[in-house]
């Protein structure tokens, strides 16, 4: 785990709920946390820490509940990785995940010019 007091004030702003040794014990989670909830200023402090490469893995193998639909399509688009895929959903053991309605549907938007 990382021990850097700038990298703990980040990760307990963004990650509220618990303290910075929990949250930065799994960093996938801390970024996409960060990828979402995070400043320009904050996202600056971590990426000293942080290759790019771990962004990436976090797109690639998102948890489940974190990004919302505009920090999903900006993350997915600043790494180049073509058309943005479907939000990660959580898995409910024993539900169909189609019965599940989708409550943040994709939107199109025109480009402007």
């Amino acid at each position: 785990m990382i021990d850097s007091p700038e990298l703990r004030t980040v990760a307990e702003r963004v990650v509220w709920f618990e303290d910075a040794d929990e949250t930065l014990h799994y960093p996938k989670r801390f970024l996409a946390y960060l990828m979402t909830y995070g400043t320009w200023e904050e996202i600056v402090v971590a990426r000293n820490y942080f290759p790019d490469s771990e962004f990436e893995a976090t797109l690639k193998d998102p948890p489940a509940g974190i990004f919302d639909p505009r920090s999903w399509c900006y993350w997915n688009c600043v790494y180049r990785r073509g058309l943005v895929p479907p939000l990660p959903k959580r898995r409910i053991p024993g539900v169909d995940p189609n019965s599940i309605p989708d409550l943040f549907p994709a939107k199109s938007q025109p480009r402007r010019g």
